[in-house]
């Protein structure tokens, strides 16, 4: 079974990428006992730890950063459940099996938000990036991996 470390906060004032930071300085402390190591980015964008066995993922809101560090590739994405998102982008970002999915539910913009952040996550994961619209997936919801926290949809992929 994977070890899976997670926080969240409000950004308070605070950058998602600085509030992201100290929330990785503070998984890697309370479950470490160090120092956070360095931190390197891979060629595809994805940050890691060289030499290290544990994976780290964080993503940011408007208002909130979520992180965490885990002994696998670990992915996490985020999207404030009140942002505001054009349903029309169901048409580029949805396989055919998602799409009739969004189509039948009953909170279209949640179910968007929903395949989003999972799509996101599985790209952080595998460190390739978001090349082009994420379409190939087979989905299917409700996915346990997206929990609700502080008001946001969380995913979070291993």
């Amino acid at each position: 079974m994977a070890k899976l470390y997670f926080a969240a906060r409000a950004l308070d004032g605070l950058s998602g990428h600085e509030a992201g930071r100290q929330l990785l300085q503070q998984l890697w402390q309370q479950h470490m006992g160090t120092e956070l190591p360095e931190i390197v980015i891979a060629s595809g964008g994805k940050p890691y730890f060289p030499g290290e066995k544990w994976h780290f993922s964080i993503s940011h809101t408007k208002r909130h950063a979520f992180c965490v560090l885990a002994d696998v590739p670990i992915g996490i994405d985020a999207e404030e459940l009140d942002r505001n998102i054009d349903l029309r982008l169901a048409d580029r970002i949805l396989s055919p099996h998602e799409r009739a999915q969004f189509d039948t539910a009953e909170d279209r913009r949640k179910t968007l938000l929903t395949f989003w952040v999972l799509k996101e996550a599985v790209v952080k994961r595998s460190g390739e990036g978001l090349r082009s619209y994420p379409n190939h997936t087979e989905f299917t919801l409700p996915d346990t991996r997206v929990q609700r926290h502080l008001d946001c949809l969380v995913a979070v992929v291993y």
